[in-house]
């Protein structure tokens, strides 16, 4: 019997505020209250909302056997303390149901991955793993990084640091003639890794309302179809859970086909597993080796970094923003500490890509900015001032 293995990926960032310096202090300073909440609660009621209660919903319908993993980063769950306490309400039901599997990752999905140096890394995954056992009472057991970014480095980190398997996408090159639907093993320990099957999830994710598309409209019992003609093990469906409602809004359908999915599924003579249950029951296929100059993703076309830095303005922000660490966590300060941290999320990175034709619009989408060159004016001007701050309270300490 083949698996379907679905994870949901849900996130918002705590977006910068278009910067001029002014009397403001703290977090406030940098970043913008007005529009993350406006945003939080747009996002809520017409995803979070009502994608989880009909999640739940079909839960219950199917007896136990409709399963699913789902990963929310810190940065939301923060803004569902502060703006949404119903949200976080529903993702303790889905907790409490136990037949969802909630993943670690990095708390801020930042890019924290990619230094060499893995200790910063190390501290996010911690508190993320810290805040999904406070709020929700799960302890994590897989991992997924920040935008799936893989390769040998950080394998061996989330190895080392216990966790059973680690999600990433079924890049071609990387399988060459091989399938996404089998367990595989990292080339440098023992950790699992689960390999996205991008053609079926981006069906759902990014073509389901596209009018272009020859398979349009998309059904259930059409994806369905599909989905039981693969061969393998485990066919694993990665996306952003902001898929229902957000990005295929209510009237595409979107919900209808969500509510119909489960039972077209296992009427197929298929069942739903979690990503644990995955690696549990079936044996490695083989050797995944992503060296760190190779790193892979699920963005864009390319599938490597390249959605983050891949220009000379992302690559110079970043740099930035990696070289203060140490001097932020010299001052021992807890809020210029969280600063700096929320200056690592990947979006802020992404809304500087210079990528046209279909990426581009992808990019475009997610950004609150006019261009990503005044993305990139915006993240300096903000890191100048931050970086000011940060040596005036170094000298303050060294002067007492």
């Amino acid at each position: 019997m083949t698996s379907v293995c679905m994870y949901f990926q849900l996130h918002q960032p705590y977006r910068l505020k278009w910067f001029w310096p002014d009397e403001s202090k703290g977090f406030e300073r940098y970043f913008d209250v007005a529009i993350n909440s406006s945003i939080f609660e747009k996002v809520a009621e017409k995803c979070y909302l009502p994608a989880t209660n009909t999640l739940l919903q079909l839960i219950d319908q199917n007896g136990g056997d409709f399963k699913f993993s789902v990963s929310v980063t810190g940065t939301l769950l923060s803004q569902c303390e502060q703006w949404g306490s119903e949200v976080l309400e529903c993702f303790r039901d889905l907790a409490d149901s136990g037949y969802v599997e909630f993943l670690d990752e990095t708390n801020y999905h930042s890019l924290a991955g990619l230094f060499d140096d893995k200790e910063e890394f190390i501290e996010e995954v911690k508190a993320h793993n810290e805040t999904i056992t406070g709020l929700l009472g799960m302890k994590p057991q897989v991992f997924r990084n920040t935008e799936l970014l893989y390769n040998n480095s950080i394998a061996k980190t989330v190895s080392e640091m216990g966790y059973k398997a680690i999600l990433t996408e079924g890049v071609d090159s990387l399988l060459e003639s091989r399938s996404s639907n089998y367990v595989y093993e990292a080339n440098n320990c023992d950790i699992a890794v689960l390999l996205r099957n991008y053609k079926l999830s981006d069906d759902i994710g990014y073509r389901f309302s596209a009018k272009w598309w020859e398979e349009y409209p998309l059904t259930a019992d059409k994806w369905a179809k599909w989905a039981s003609f693969e061969k393998g093990d485990s066919i694993n469906i990665f996306m952003d859970f902001e898929t229902f409602g957000e990005h295929q809004w209510a009237d595409t359908g979107i919900f209808d086909f969500l509510r119909a999915l489960p039972s077209e599924v296992l009427d197929r003579d298929m069942d739903f597993k979690t990503p644990s249950e995955v690696v549990d029951d079936y044996k490695p296929a083989g050797k995944i080796d992503v060296g760190d100059f190779s790193t892979i993703s699920w963005a864009d076309m390319e599938r490597d970094t390249s959605a983050w830095l891949g220009n000379d303005m992302q690559r110079r922000c970043f740099e930035e923003a990696k070289l203060l660490g140490s001097y932020v966590k010299k001052t021992r300060d807890p809020e210029l500490i969280s600063i700096w941290k929320h200056l690592l999320t990947s979006d802020h990175y992404y809304y500087m890509s210079t990528k046209w034709l279909g990426d581009g619009d992808v990019h475009s989408y997610f950004s609150i900015h006019t261009s990503p060159y005044d993305a990139a004016i915006n993240f300096m001007a903000v890191m100048m001032d931050f970086k000011a701050r940060v040596f005036r309270k170094l000298s303050e300490i060294n002067n007492l």
